[in-house]
């Protein structure tokens, strides 16, 4: 049994899959598992992996079925420790696979790491040093567009980026998986959300390193698919996660902060969809979804408070 496997979710993914998989291939660590999960993909990717790279092992789905269910069964599948998720448009530092494994290894109360994301086109530039979230209902990545000098330091953060973390299958297994409810976008706010409600920790590691394409799957920063998605999913991440009395404690912010967004997106081109997103977010709030508040965990919700009322500031500032 490998030590770690690496999941990697595919969509059409063809022109990446070289720079991808050629980077696994020069890891200082060579013992760990591939795993490629394709989701319908109607161009050459997996008769491409299959030729040139017979050490991956490949799960061929017959449609798209989502970012949460694509990377759920490749975990499944998995028989490792820790998983690495892995996006299809990224290429990896030589010590990428190493970094990560030594980070979690670290401390059993760290249920994922976050690895160093930098802009490909623009290698200097951070694409994202952590996620977090805010009493606005926004989730944001830490340093995007900036320099990658100024995120050079470990450190404790909201929730790790399902593009390129590690993750303790144990606690995955214990919190539950990817909420397949998500499709894709927000997902990796909701378990690492999920993750700091039961005590545990993500954390940031700056010597993990990989070079991001950007929406290699979805095409652009801002489409009608995505914007319907994460804002549909903003809402059920609210409702799912916190207990009513936060909800209402909350509320004055929540209320800026899709006001805010309506606004941005009406600029956009994408009012429709993004108010339509809202609806369908609504829909989705069903009482067997959301967390059981138990009072064991009563001084994490008190903390994930502060961090939510910081995090604005953390946003304003881009700190």
């Amino acid at each position: 049994m490998q030590e770690v496997t690496v999941v990697i979710p595919n969509l059409n993914g063809m022109k990446y899959l070289e720079g991808c998989l050629n980077s696994l291939r020069k890891q200082t660590r060579k013992d760990f598992e591939i795993i490629l999960v394709d989701n319908g993909s109607k161009d050459e990717s997996v008769a491409f992996v299959r030729k040139n790279y017979p050490e991956v092992r490949i799960l061929r789905l017959s449609e798209n079925t989502g970012f949460c269910h694509a990377v759920n069964r490749g975990i499944r599948l998995s028989d490792s420790p820790y998983v690495i998720l892995l996006n299809n448009d990224v290429a990896c530092r030589e010590n990428f696979v190493e970094e990560l494994v030594k980070a979690i290894r670290q401390d059993a109360r760290r249920f994922s790491c976050a690895a160093r994301m930098m802009k490909m086109d623009q290698p200097m530039l951070l694409d994202d040093a952590g996620d977090y979230y805010c009493a606005l209902g926004w989730a944001f990545a830490a340093g995007k567009g900036r320099p990658a000098g100024r995120y050079a330091k470990e450190r404790r953060i909201f929730a790790a980026c399902g593009g390129a973390s590690i993750y303790r299958k144990e606690l995955l297994e214990k919190l539950g998986l990817f909420d397949e409810k998500h499709f894709a976008y927000l997902e990796d706010i909701d378990i690492g959300y999920r993750a700091r409600i039961a005590g545990y920790e993500n954390r940031y590691i700056p010597s993990a390193v990989v070079y991001h394409a950007g929406s290699g799957t979805s095409g652009s920063a801002y489409n009608a698919f995505k914007v319907k998605h994460a804002s549909r999913n903003s809402v059920y991440l609210i409702y799912k996660n916190m207990p009513l009395p936060q909800i209402l404690l909350n509320l004055p912010f929540l209320a800026a902060g899709y006001l805010i967004k309506i606004c941005f997106f009406a600029k956009k081109g994408f009012l429709g969809e993004y108010v339509g997103g809202l609806r369908k977010g609504f829909r989705m709030c069903e009482r067997e979804n959301k967390v059981v508040f138990r009072k064991k965990n009563l001084k994490h919700y008190v903390q994930i408070q502060f961090e939510l009322w910081f995090n604005v500031l953390r946003r304003i500032g881009n700190f």
